[in-house]
């Protein structure tokens, strides 16, 4: 049964903040938070299904988690490349229309995380239903850096006049095109984590105190009747 939303927000955000400090709670090492936050992000998928959600973006590993402990990477690595694989061999991505994208600084990971991506990505690149896009070794100033370098290559090669530079050039040269309606982020901290700096302009934020595994569906109703409640002005 679908549940009832007043207002479906097109694109949600969400920071995945928590799961270590989850792990710790729990006396546990830290990768285990993250294999409990790789399952609550399979439930939050569903859950987008449910409300036909139009488009994801998760911030999972930021370009500054490079810098963890090796122990922890190594077994962090090893649930990206078995998750990624089994959405590939997942029948319901392809038969639910959805299309996955890594955006990030891909290269800073091992080969066969990259390939796993690479696979994912080719064998959903036609859907057209929904679109996840998994935020890895990502920052928003980094994406922001990446574009005007695209933007001055334009430039430098005379298919753009300076002066014809406006926000949907920036817009068109970014990772991530659309801008999110909402952004939800568990884990209690209230700051956006360099997280999709140009298009969270306008974003209605939500922060929760739960740590990402503690997330629930009631939780994720709640900011989404929240939302619905909410007078968007865009500045105006």
């Amino acid at each position: 049964m679908r549940p009832v939303i007043s207002k479906v927000p097109r694109h949600i955000g969400l920071i995945l903040d928590g799961n270590r400090r989850f792990a710790k709670k729990l006396m546990l090492k830290p990768w285990k938070g993250h294999e409990w936050g790789k399952k609550k992000l399979e439930k939050v998928l569903e859950w987008c299904s449910e409300i036909n959600l139009k488009e994801l973006t998760v911030y999972a590993f930021s370009v500054e988690n490079i810098n963890r402990p090796k122990e922890e990477l190594d077994h962090l690595m090893k649930i990206f490349k078995n998750a990624y694989d089994d959405v590939a061999n997942d029948p319901r991505i392809n038969e639910r229309g959805i299309k996955i994208n890594f955006i990030g600084h891909t290269y800073l990971f091992p080969k066969d995380v990259q390939e796993s991506m690479k696979n994912l990505m080719e064998k959903t690149k036609n859907n057209k239903k929904h679109i996840v896009n998994f935020a890895m070794a990502y920052g928003g100033r980094d994406e922001i850096v990446d574009a005007t370098r695209k933007i001055a290559e334009m430039v430098k090669d005379g298919k753009l006049d300076p002066k014809d530079i406006d926000k949907k050039t920036v817009s068109d040269n970014l990772y991530v095109k659309s801008e999110p309606d909402m952004i939800i982020r568990t884990g209690g901290e209230k700051r956006s984590s360099n997280f999709l700096c140009y298009q969270s302009a306008y974003s209605e934020w939500f922060y929760l105190e739960k740590m990402w595994p503690e997330f629930e569906k009631e939780d994720f109703l709640e900011c989404l009747k929240e939302y619905s409640k909410r007078k968007r002005k865009f500045g105006r």
